[in-house]
């Protein structure tokens, strides 16, 4: 069966919740298929076809060692989602500016009382 453009693509990889598990499981380490399997308690054509998906849209990558496949997160290519969502932190500022501006109201008027 032929991959659909999209799979490749980032976002569409990491929409899928068990793909973000194996990313966050990941991170900072070097893992087999078998110690993906026992940590996330999922069958070994499940933690495969993840982390297949996640090769192919370069946000893992693979290499033998002896008869076994050792996986590793490729963080820099996590970069176009840090730069996606960073455009939202100005808005995210001003909420908690807004709110902290409200908490800080309201302990006020208890202390008056």
């Amino acid at each position: 069966m032929p991959k659909t453009a999209n799979t490749y693509d980032t976002f569409t990889a990491i929409a899928e919740p068990k793909r973000r598990e194996l990313i966050e499981t990941l991170i900072g380490k070097e893992m087999s298929v078998g110690q993906l399997v026992e940590i996330t308690r999922w069958n070994q054509p499940v933690v495969s076809k993840h982390l297949g998906v996640l090769r192919d849209a370069g946000l893992v990558s693979e290499r033998k060692q002896g008869r076994q496949r050792i996986y590793r997160v490729n963080v820099n290519e996590l970069r176009p989602i840090q730069l996606w969502i960073k455009q939202f932190e100005k808005h995210w500022n001003q909420q908690f500016d807004q709110l902290d501006a409200y908490l800080n109201q309201l302990q006020n008027k208890g202390d008056n009382k």
